[in-house]
């Protein structure tokens, strides 16, 4: 039997960081274990694909980031929401209902 594809969906990266961060700040390696968490395993992000969205997402002005000390004594980049960042995770989550349920309406569709 094939193993589940646990590749995010093309496009929807953005939205899963945003949505991630809107819960609380976190470093890159929280971002990608809460999103496997939340998600229940269906979402694993690739380190390199998450690293991409979060230098575009703070290139856009929807996140800041700042170094900061771990528990476990290590730096690591700790990114939060900005409200531009809120206004854009509203944006996608909107848009994104709408495609879900368009989708849905299409794979209920019967002859």
């Amino acid at each position: 039997m094939d193993k589940s594809n646990t590749d995010v969906i093309q496009g929807t990266l953005d939205m899963l960081i945003l949505k991630t961060l809107s819960l609380e700040p976190l470093h890159g390696f929280g971002i990608a274990r809460r999103i496997e968490q939340v998600t229940r395993g269906v979402f694993k992000v690739n380190p390199g694909s998450l690293l991409t969205a979060l230098k575009r997402l703070d290139r856009r002005g929807w996140l800041d980031a700042e170094w900061l000390q771990t528990k476990n004594s290590r730096r690591a980049k700790v990114y939060r929401l900005t409200p531009a960042g809120k206004k854009q995770l509203e944006n996608e989550t909107t848009d994104w209902s709408r495609r879900s349920s368009a989708i849905a309406r299409l794979l209920k569709a019967e002859a």
